[in-house]
């Protein structure tokens, strides 16, 4: 439930990444990135933090990678304790400072909680928990009354049209996936 309120709080922000450790004793930190093109965060001059409590405007002073990691310093972040208590908070960016999606691309945000209908019958099928990343395609996973947890191909075949305006989907159940 507050894994909803806050996905509904959020929606003017983009997930762009995860404070995982801090680097060094000088207010760097590690950021696990949580968007397809880690080299994004060169471009970024600012992010927002969640803290839990209340959202942080943070200035982008530099950045550079390290294996799966971006290192971030952020702009009158000078110390390991100040940066320290916020291990595990999200990153975010304004939905206006967000990369442009090519055609047929969402965010995920957009996604989560969106109902789900098949072609054939029109009914709504379930809601859309949760989008699982894999080498070839996303696989959606719609909670569904009828038949529990169910994994969709993120595929034409498969995702006919996605309305995220109307938070709505429509997909052609292929044999074999319920």
């Amino acid at each position: 439930m507050s894994e909803q309120k806050e996905n509904r709080a959020m929606e003017q922000f983009l997930q762009v990444g995860v404070i995982s450790s801090t680097h060094g004793l000088r207010g760097e930190v590690k950021v696990f990135p949580t968007t397809d093109d880690a080299a994004r965060f060169q471009t970024l001059k600012e992010v927002i933090l969640d803290t839990g409590k209340e959202k942080l405007d943070l200035e982008i002073q530099s950045v550079r990678f390290f294996k799966q990691f971006v290192i971030v310093k952020f702009k009158g972040i000078d110390d390991i304790n100040d940066i320290e208590k916020y291990k595990g908070k999200s990153l975010f960016v304004a939905r206006e400072n967000a990369v442009e999606l090519e055609e047929d691309e969402y965010y995920i945000g957009d996604l989560i909680g969106m109902d789900v209908y098949t072609d054939e019958s029109e009914e709504r099928f379930g809601v859309l928990k949760d989008v699982m990343e894999t080498g070839a395609n996303e696989v959606y996973i719609v909670q569904s009354e009828r038949y529990g947890e169910v994994l969709l191909p993120a595929i034409h075949e498969c995702i006919l049209e996605v309305d995220p305006e109307e938070k709505k989907m429509t997909v052609h159940l292929m044999e074999g996936l319920i």
